[in-house]
C-alpha cells in the first residue's frame, strides 16, 4: 500500500493513494498515521478495507489538495551519518565502523512540495536525499538482524536539510545543525514493504535549480536498513511510527569544490524509485 496524508497543516487526512489520480479516503478507520496506527496493527488492519473499498470503487480523485508527510509527528526522527562510502569520502571522514547516530527534532516534518526555510545566522545550508525507515511497532533488544524485517511499516524519501556551519563549527553537535523549522520534508508516500521488489537496489537522485547534484543506489549503504534497525534496538526503545532516516549518497553541497549551499529561491527537487519524489522552494530567513 502507498499511505498518504492529505490537507492543510494540521488537518490532514489519511487516505491509501491507488494511482497518480486517485485515492481511498480512510479518515473514518484511521484517525491518523501516528503511533496509535502502527502500535495497533493499522497497516493490516484497513488493508482489507482498501481493497474492498477499490473493488467497490470508492475512490476519490485528487483535486489539487497539499500533500502533507504520509506520517504524523513521531515520538523521534533518529539519523544515521556517513552511511554511504562515497559520501564519507568526499567529506573527508573515515567510513565509520558502526552507526553514527545523531537526531533531529520531530517538528523538522512537513510535507514533500513544502518549502524549507533557512533559518537567522545560517551560511551554509545544504541538501540530502534519503530512504526513510518508520517503524511499526514497538522495538527493543531485537535478537538478530532477521528480526528488524517485520518491525519496518514501509519506507519513504526524505531530504534531511542541514546547516553545516551549525553542525560542524558549533561545538560539533549535529542536532544544531539538522532541526531548524522545514528541514525534514517527507513523503509523499509511506511504501510499505511489500510493494518494494528489494530495498537495496534503489535509485536516489536530487537536483538543484534543474541540476543534478546527488545519484545514488541504496546498495551502497555502509548499513542497511535491518542492520540499523536491529542496531538501534540495542540502545533504545524505537516506538510505533519513528522515523529513521538512513543516510545520503555523495552529491552534498558541502562536498564540492568549493562548496555549494542553498540560497532563497533555489528549487530542491528529489526522489527515489517507487517512493515517489519532491519538490520545495528555499525561503529566505523569518
Amino acid at each position: 500500500m502507498y499511505l498518504m496524508r492529505i490537507g492543510e497543516p494540521g488537518a490532514e487526512k489519511p487516505v491509501a493513494r491507488v494511482d497518480d489520480g486517485h485515492y481511498v479516503d480512510l479518515s473514518d478507520v484511521a484517525g491518523d498515521f501516528d503511533e496509535k496506527f502502527f502500535g495497533g496493527g493499522g497497516v493490516d488492519r484497513i488493508r482489507p478495507i482498501v481493497a474492498e473499498r477499490v473493488a467497490a470503487g470508492r475512490v476519490s480523485a485528487f483535486a489539487g489538495e497539499r500533500v502533507g508527510a504520509p506520517i504524523a509527528r513521531p515520538h523521534q526522527i533518529l539519523c544515521i551519518g556517513l552511511n554511504y562510502r562515497d559520501h564519507a569520502a568526499e567529506t573527508g571522514q573515515a567510513v565509520p565502523d558502526e552507526p553514527i547516530l545523531f537526531t533531529k527534532s520531530p517538528n523538522t516534518l512537513v510535507g514533500p512540495d513544502d518549502d524549507v526555510r533557512i533559518p537567522r545566522g545560517s551560511t551554509k545550508p545544504d541538501w540530502e536525499v534519503e530512504l526513510g525507515i518508520v517503524i511499526g511497532r514497538r522495538t527493543s533488544y531485537l535478537d538478530s538482524v532477521a528480526d528488524a524485517r517485520a518491525a519496518i511499516a514501509g519506507y519513504l524519501v526524505v531530504n534531511d536539510v542541514s546547516e553545516r556551519a551549525f553542525q560542524m563549527e558549533r561545538g560539533g553537535q549535529w542536532a544544531k545543525g539538522k532541526s531548524a523549522e522545514t528541514f525534514n520534508p517527507a513523503g509523499p508516500w509511506l511504501v510499505t514493504p511489500d510493494e518494494i521488489d528489494d530495498v537495496l537496489a534503489l535509485d536516489l537522485w536530487l537536483e538543484v535549480n534543474g541540476q543534478r547534484r546527488q545519484t545514488g543506489n541504496t546498495r551502497t549503504m555502509i548499513f542497511d536498513p535491518y542492520f540499523i534497525v536491529h542496531h538501534l534496538s540495542q540502545f533504545m526503545v524505537l516506538e510505533p511510527g519513528d522515523l529513521i532516516n538512513t543516510g545520503t549518497p555523495p552529491g552534498v553541497g558541502m562536498g564540492f569544490r568549493p562548496p555549494v549551499w542553498l540560497r532563497p529561491g533555489d528549487v530542491m527537487e528529489l526522489g527515489i524509485d517507487g517512493l515517489g519524489r519532491q519538490r520545495q522552494r528555499v525561503l529566505a530567513p523569518r
